[in-house]
C-alpha cells in the first residue's frame, strides 16, 4: 500500500479565496504602520516599495528628501496599480517627515547599518510605528537618523553588505507584520 501524496490536493487559490484569506488576516492587524522613505530617487525601486507597502497595509507613506514620488511614469511599472491604494505626501526634509509623522502619533523606527542598531528581529516594533528607509547609495541620512526613535538592521550572513532597498524595505515590513500576528 503507498502512502497519498498530500501535494496531489494542493492548487493555487482562487482570486475570491486570495480576498478571503487576506480579509482574515486584516481582522487580526490593529497596529497602525506609516512608512517614510527618504531620497529613494529609482522609479523602479519606488514601484516595489509601494508595491510592499500596499501589500502589508502600510496606512501612509511619507517622502522625503528628493524621493521619486509615485505618480512618476516608470513607478507605476513595478507598482502595477497599487499606487492608487496607498496615500502619501511629499512631506520635505527628513526632519520635516519625521514631523508629520510624529503628529500622525507614530514611533519611527529607521532601517539602517549604524553602531547603534539593534537587529530587526529585537526591535520595538509593537505598537503604531512607521518604519523609515533611505536612498540607495547613502542610506538614511543624519537628520533622519537623528529623528528615529530606534535603529534597526537586517541581519545578513551572506557576503553582501547590504540588500537593495526596496527588498529591505519588503522584509522590515513583514517583519514588523509578523511580530504583530505572532503576539
Amino acid at each position: 500500500m503507498s502512502t497519498p501524496d498530500p501535494a496531489q490536493g494542493r492548487r493555487q487559490l482562487r482570486p475570491t479565496d486570495v480576498k478571503r484569506l487576506n480579509r482574515d488576516w486584516r481582522r487580526r492587524t490593529g497596529g497602525r504602520l506609516g512608512l517614510l522613505v527618504e531620497s529613494v530617487t529609482q522609479p523602479f525601486n519606488t514601484g516595489s516599495i509601494i508595491r510592499s507597502a500596499a501589500a502589508f497595509g502600510v496606512e501612509h507613506l511619507w517622502l522625503a528628501g528628493n524621493a521619486t514620488p509615485p505618480t512618476h511614469r516608470n513607478v507605476a511599472k513595478t507598482a502595477l496599480g497599487t499606487e492608487r491604494l496607498l496615500p502619501w505626501e511629499h512631506a520635505g526634509t527628513a526632519a520635516e517627515a519625521a514631523a508629520a509623522v510624529r503628529k500622525a502619533g507614530l514611533r519611527i523606527i529607521a532601517i539602517e547599518l549604524t553602531t547603534d542598531a539593534v537587529p530587526l528581529h529585537e526591535a520595538p516594533l509593537a505598537g503604531d510605528i512607521c518604519l523609515a528607509v533611505g536612498g540607495e547609495d547613502h542610506g538614511c541620512s543624519p537628520a533622519l537618523l537623528a529623528a528615529a526613535d530606534t535603529v534597526a538592521y537586517i541581519p545578513q550572513v551572506g557576503r553582501v553588505g547590504s540588500l537593495n532597498v526596496a527588498v529591505a524595505t519588503a522584509i522590515a515590513l513583514a517583519e514588523a507584520r509578523r511580530r504583530e500576528w505572532a503576539d
